[in-house]
């Protein structure tokens, strides 16, 4: 499994206090792969997210930007996630969708 540091501070977010330690030392053993990113990547991500929160009452934050940068650096579209809405209507640069797992 990979990541970014953007999804697992979210996922932290969401989660109550027992969940979230159990996550981030799920992550610290090892569980995923997360992968970094340079400050000058953020301003790609930045792009994409102004277009895709152009659109009436849809937005992409910045864990979703991070993914999408993810999938765009690894050519990996296989994505896990409950927000179904949004990945199914983002495009790679190449016209390629998510595959929704």
């Amino acid at each position: 499994m990979h990541t970014t540091w953007p999804c697992i501070v979210e996922a932290s977010h969401l989660l109550k206090p027992r969940y979230r330690l159990a996550l981030l030392q799920w992550v610290g053993h090892g569980a995923a792969q997360v992968f970094p990113f340079d400050t000058p990547d953020l301003l790609e991500m930045c792009v994409w997210m102004e277009q895709y929160t152009q659109q009436p009452r849809t937005e992409m934050d910045f864990a979703d930007g991070s993914l999408y940068w993810l999938a765009c650096e690894s050519g990996v579209t296989q994505i896990l996630t409950t927000d179904v809405r949004d990945f199914s209507r983002y495009r790679l640069p190449d016209g390629r969708g998510f595959e929704i797992l």
